[in-house]
C-alpha cells in the first residue's frame, strides 16, 4: 500500500506495510488507537476482539482512582477475567519488575498499563521479558512514548533504556485526559511543539548531507503539529477536542517512529539539550523537570538561535578558517567538562561519527554555501519563538531554563555540547560548522536573560 493513499485518520496507518517513494517499506504493529469521549468504556471491546481471557492491569495508587477501578469494572462487567495490582515500589527499577513477576497470575495473557510514562515503560519491558502483549490506558498525555518500543528502567541506579513491546491498543478517554493537572497537558504540548525543530533538523540533515528523509513521515508529524498549533490556546480551557488532539498528536509522533524505524521525525536537537539537562541532573543528585517540559524549553531557546542566525550574514570563509584550526584535543579536553563520568561515552561516540572534523565539516560548508537560499527558506518556516512562549505561558508552563533549573553555565554548555550526545546532524552541528555557535549562543543567552528580569517564576 502507498502511504499518500492512506488517510487522515491515525489508525489507517497501524499494522500494515506501506510501500513508500521514500524507497523504504513501513511498518507500525501497533493495532488500534481509540482517542475521544467515551473511549474508555471501549476497553472490553478490544480485549475480546484480540481474544483475551485473563487480564492483569497496572497502576499505582493515583492511576488506579483515575482510571484503574473504572477499567475493573468495565471488564467484570463483561464477563472477563481480570486482576488489578497497584505498585507499592515506584522506583521503576529492578525491584518494581520483581513485584509484577510475583504478582502476575500464572494464566494471564494480556496487561494493561493504566498511566503514562514511568507505568507504560514497566509495563511494556516487563511485556517483552514475558512475552505477553498490553495495551495502554492513558491517564493523561504528557509525552510522545505511548507507542515506543523501547522502555527506561533504572538499573544498578542508572536509567537505562532497553528493547521492549510496544502496546496492541491505545486508549485515550478525553473526559480523563482533560482533567489532568495543566502541568501534564503543558509537557505533552512542549514535547508536541518540539517536533517543528526536529523535523526542520531532519530536512537540514537531507539538504546538507544526504541524509535519507521520508516526506511522508515528516508530513504526518507536521500535519498533527500545526493543527495542535493553531488551537493550543484552547488547552487552558480543557477543551476535550484540542486535548484529544494532542494526544493524538504525540501517539502518531511514536507511530511515526515506528513507521520509520528510528526516532528521527520526533527527536531533534531540542531532545538533545533534554537528555543533556537530564544527564547532568542525574549526576548532580538532583531531579530534572518532566521531559515535555524540557523539550519545550529546549524548542524555544532553539527557535531563538535560529532567529538570531537569521539575523546575522554568514560568513563561509571565516566558517573554513575556523574548520580548519579544530583541534581534537582541545574538544576532548572541553567535553571532559562538560560531561563529567559520561564523557568517555560521548568521546567514544565522536570516534565512531567523525562528524566534528574537518574533511567533512568543509564539505558540509561548500554544500550550505550553495544551498543557503534553500536553507533559509526552511530556518523561516519555523514558528516565532513568541508564539511558543505564549502557548506554553498560558497554561502556567516553563518556558525559559532558569524556570526549570538551568544556570547560565550549564545553559552555555548546553548550547555549545550537547549536540555531542547523538550522532544526528541538527541546527546545533549546522550552526557549530558555521563557526558561529558560540556567538549566537551568547546573543541568545543575553536575550532570555534581558527577558527574564521582570517577569515571575513559575
Amino acid at each position: 500500500m502507498n502511504m499518500y493513499g492512506a488517510s487522515r485518520d491515525l489508525n489507517s496507518y497501524l499494522d500494515r506495510r506501506f510501500q513508500c517513494s521514500c524507497g523504504k517499506e513501513h511498518y507500525a504493529p501497533l493495532k488500534a488507537v481509540r482517542i475521544g469521549e467515551g473511549a474508555l468504556g471501549e476497553l472490553p471491546v478490544y480485549v475480546k476482539k484480540y481474544g483475551f481471557r485473563s487480564v492483569c492491569l497496572v497502576a499505582d495508587g493515583i492511576t488506579y482512582r483515575i482510571a484503574g477501578r473504572a477499567c475493573m469494572e468495565l471488564l467484570e462487567g463483561a464477563g472477563i477475567k481480570a486482576v488489578m495490582h497497584t505498585l507499592a515500589h515506584l522506583g521503576f527499577d529492578e525491584a518494581a519488575v520483581g513485584e509484577l513477576l510475583i504478582h502476575m497470575p500464572m494464566d494471564c495473557d494480556l496487561l494493561i498499563a493504566v498511566g503514562t510514562g514511568a507505568i507504560n515503560d514497566l509495563t511494556r519491558f516487563f511485556s517483552y521479558r514475558t512475552g505477553r502483549p498490553f495495551f495502554t490506558v492513558a491517564t493523561a498525555a504528557p509525552m510522545d512514548g505511548f507507542a515506543s518500543g523501547i522502555a527506561a528502567i533504572y538499573t544498578d541506579n542508572l536509567k537505562t533504556t532497553y528493547h521492549a513491546a510496544p502496546p496492541m491498543v491505545i486508549l485515550g478517554d478525553t473526559d480523563i485526559l482533560k482533567e489532568a493537572p495543566y502541568s501534564m497537558i503543558a509537557a505533552g504540548l512542549g514535547d508536541l511543539l518540539g517536533k517543528f525543530t526536529c523535523l526542520c533538523d531532519w530536512k537540514l540533515a537531507h539538504l546538507i548531507t544526504g541524509e535519507h528523509y521520508c516526506p511522508s513521515i515528516a508530513e504526518l508529524v507536521e500535519g498533527c503539529t500545526k493543527n495542535v498549533l493553531e488551537h493550543a490556546d484552547q488547552a487552558r480551557e480543557r477543551d476535550a477536542k484540542v486535548i484529544g488532539a494532542i494526544m493524538e498528536g504525540l501517539v502518531l509522533s511514536g507511530v511515526a517512529m515506528s513507521l520509520y524505524g528510528n526516532s528521527r521525525s520526533a527527536s531533534g536537537c531540542e531532545h538533545h539539550m533534554s537528555h543533556y539537562w537530564e544527564m547532568m541532573f542525574e549526576q548532580r543528585g538532583q531531579r530534572p523537570a518532566p521531559h515535555g517540559v524540557q523539550v519545550g524549553v529546549g524548542a524555544v531557546l532553539v527557535l531563538k538561535l535560529v532567529e538570531v542566525l537569521l539575523r546575522n550574514r554568514v560568513d563561509f570563509r571565516r566558517a573554513r578558517e575556523c574548520a580548519g584550526i579544530y583541534d581534537k584535543k582541545v574538544w576532548e579536553q572541553r567535553i571532559r567538562k562538560a560531561y563529567g563520568p559520561a564523557a568517555e561515552g560521548v568521546i567514544a561516540l565522536e570516534e565512531k561519527a567523525h562528524k566534528n572534523d574537518t574533511p567533512g565539516r568543509l564539505e558540509r560548508i561548500a554544500v550550505m554555501e550553495e544551498k543557503w537560499p534553500e536553507i533559509q527558506s526552511l530556518l523561516e518556516e519555523l514558528p516565532d519563538s513568541e508564539q511558543v512562549i505564549s502557548i506554553l505561558k498560558s497554561l502556567g508552563a516553563p518556558c525559559y531554563p532558569d524556570e526549570i533549573g538551568i544556570d547560565r553555565k550549564l545553559l552555555e554548555n548546553t548550547f555549545l555540547y550537547c549536540k555531542e550526545i547523538r550522532d544526528r546532524y541538527t541546527i546545533l552541528q549546522m550552526v557549530w560548522d558555521l563557526g558561529i555557535l558560540e556567538q549566537l549562543a551568547l546573543q541568545v543567552m543575553e536575550q532570555v536573560t534581558e527577558k527574564r528580569e521582570n517577569v515571575k517564576i513559575f
